[in-house]
């Protein structure tokens, strides 16, 4: 189980700064995701080994299934609605669209 000075820790090393109140929000939700993990882990450690493709077999191997994706029909030249999509939108500069800052 975690304590708070783990949660401290934790936001030491993300460079983040917490309240007392986000530290005790913070410590009641890890809790349950850290055990969701454990429970993926012992999931995940019980599959047969045979069901992956072993080392250095192509990934087709399993299933016949790999990345399949569909061929564009109908592309576009790359570049040709920037004009139109920066038009678009509120506020923007050059070719370049201004947003709100997230971070």
């Amino acid at each position: 189980m975690l304590e708070i000075k783990d949660i401290e820790k934790l936001a030491k090393l993300a460079r983040i700064q917490l309240t007392q109140e986000e530290k005790e929000k913070l410590l009641k939700e890890v809790d349950p995701i850290l055990n969701y993990v454990a429970q993926l882990k012992e999931v995940t450690s019980k599959v047969d080994s045979t069901a992956s493709p072993q080392a250095g077999e192509p990934a087709s191997m399993l299933g016949g299934h790999r990345n399949i994706m569909r061929d564009d029909s109908n592309p576009t030249e790359t570049g040709s609605n920037t004009k139109v999509l920066v038009d678009d939108m509120p506020e923007s500069q050059g070719d370049y669209l201004k947003v709100k800052k997230i971070l």
